[in-house]
């Protein structure tokens, strides 16, 4: 059996037979982690006694599948949960009155509707780890060739920063002002990021480990301010004469469900890098609903939350004085010290978006050149935990700002790169290509597609997000059709243009080609 025979969906017993040991043919393009030191060079030698005490050494390597388990099988439920349950959670449901003017039914409407269609995109990219053993960027060179997925790891790179960028911005804001200016935010934001970076240096064990188990303390302080938001009185009607009708509405509607989708979808790039060490038996339907509920349950609960504060008068005015961090304190202002307390604990949540954000970061770089790979996972890391907390730095005073424009641009590119690597295993692996995945290929360039047919489509996709987006400093021709401020179409767009090009350019790349 080769390895080209492991395709999406067959059953179990073609694979492996019962009582046999796990054949060459799972393992093929496989490393084991024990060898990562001797195979990739003196900076791997130089950090061996890191490895040793039990560092991950393992990079985008291919996963052998006999050092697989299923003992993190819940992390795809738990992992999810506790990263979205941070603070940084809590502003995407503040921008829906703050800067689009919808009552809270609308905001509802919109985090639910767009939600769920985020969060199935990056459940069905979560079903591709175990089925390859390998890491979400290193599955898209199956899809746009080496160069291709060197050009989604750039991408995926600036939306980890950027990701991390806001949320150490946000935590280290909350921190400030618990200590009532006494600790700069400077110091905060640094603090909440390094305490991350600990976790990723150790890797995907460290990662694991502390998602199962931060969300359930997040939770309950999410309970609390429901409560105290109820006592403050709820205003559902509020801002029903401000929202605006017709096509500016409409207009409205799209762009803050752009944020909301990129607040689920924005996951997908990343969202294999979790979980390739499960077994490829697996079941790909337990993956992709075990996912989704993780990206469902945390986002509704918290965005609802938050555009729920907004309709008390108190918490919208301590938006426009003081941000998100501002809205926060003041939910917990009646608490005092027990307030500043809990304020504490959801700073530093922030390690639980900044650990996923920051890990794969490190594993898109070592996926950029070859060369890349040479440098273990830990010290990409650790550059990455750098420039983060540079920028986060430098941009301490623009947080809404920075937040709705980077979420809304990274719809964009998200649409287009989850449309060519679903076209190419729904269609090309299971209908075209015989033998679907060649997992010997994976980082041979001259193996695997050329990568033209989805450069070119991804890029058609791009061109239609600018004509049809909608920001502050930019709104395209099908954007202004909703108004003076647009309606943000971007991703969708994106997403449509791609899904018509792709198909016939990709088949005629491999009827030329082969591969």
């Amino acid at each position: 059996m080769s390895a080209k025979d492991l395709e999406w969906g067959q059953d179990t017993k073609d694979v492996v037979p019962p009582q046999q040991d796990v054949s060459a043919a799972e393992n093929v393009g496989a490393v084991r982690e024990n060898e990562l030191v001797t195979q990739k060079g003196p900076i791997y030698r130089w950090l061996s006694k890191a490895f040793d005490m039990g560092v991950e050494a393992r990079g985008i390597e291919r996963v052998p599948e006999d050092e697989r388990d299923g003992k993190h099988t819940i992390g795809l439920l738990l992992l999810w949960w506790s990263v979205n349950s941070v603070v940084s959670t809590v502003p995407i449901g503040l921008l829906a009155q703050a800067y689009y003017t919808l009552t809270f039914h609308s905001a509802v409407a919109a985090i639910v509707a767009f939600t769920a269609i985020g969060a199935a995109c990056c459940a069905f990219i979560a079903t591709l780890g175990p089925k390859t053993g390998l890491r979400t960027m290193v599955i898209s060179r199956y899809s746009v060739g080496f160069v291709g997925g060197s050009i989604f790891s750039i991408f995926n790179i600036l939306t980890q920063l950027g990701f991390s960028c806001t949320a150490v911005i946000l935590g280290g804001q909350v921190l400030t002002n618990v200590s009532d200016g006494k600790l700069p935010l400077e110091a905060s934001i640094v603090l909440v990021g390094f305490i991350a970076l600990v976790l990723v240096f150790i890797g995907y064990e460290a990662v694991h480990q502390w998602e199962r188990y931060a969300w359930i303390i997040l939770l309950i302080v999410y309970f609390c301010m429901w409560g105290l938001g109820a006592h403050q009185g709820f205003d559902i009607g509020a801002q029903q004469e401000l929202q605006d009708t017709g096509l500016p509405y409409a207009g409205d509607f799209l762009s803050f469900g752009g944020i909301v989708f990129s607040s689920a979808a924005g996951w997908a790039p990343i969202a294999a890098d979790f979980n390739c060490r499960l077994p490829h038996t697996i079941k790909p339907w337990k993956v992709f609903v075990l996912t989704w509920f993780g990206l469902m349950v945390p986002l509704l609960f918290i965005e609802c939350l938050s555009a729920a504060l907004m309709t008390v008068p108190a918490y919208a005015a301590a938006f426009e004085s003081g941000d998100a961090a501002g809205v926060i304190a003041e939910v917990f202002a009646p608490w005092n010290g027990g307030g500043k307390f809990i304020l504490v604990i959801m700073a530093f949540s922030i390690i639980c978006n900044c650990t996923p954000n920051t890990y794969s970061c490190a594993l898109s770089i070592q996926a950029l050149f070859k060369p890349f790979e040479k440098v273990p996972r830990a010290i990409w890391a650790v550059v990455s935990f750098v420039i983060y907390t540079v920028a986060a730095v430098a941009g301490r005073e623009h947080f809404s700002e920075i937040l709705s424009n980077f979420l809304a641009i990274l719809g964009y590119w998200v649409a287009f790169f989850i449309v060519v690597v679903a076209e190419e295993h729904f269609i090309f692996r299971k209908h075209v290509i015989r033998g679907g995945y060649d997992l010997t290929a994976y980082d041979t360039m001259s193996k695997l597609p050329i990568g033209a047919a989805g450069i070119f489509a991804c890029a058609c996709g791009a061109a239609m997000a600018v004509v049809s987006m909608a920001q502050v400093w930019y709104i395209g021709p099908l954007g202004a059709v909703f108004g003076e401020y647009g309606g943000d179409l971007g991703f969708e767009m994106s997403a449509a243009t791609t899904a018509i090009v792709y198909p016939p350019l990709r088949y005629i790349e491999y009827r030329l080609t082969g591969r």
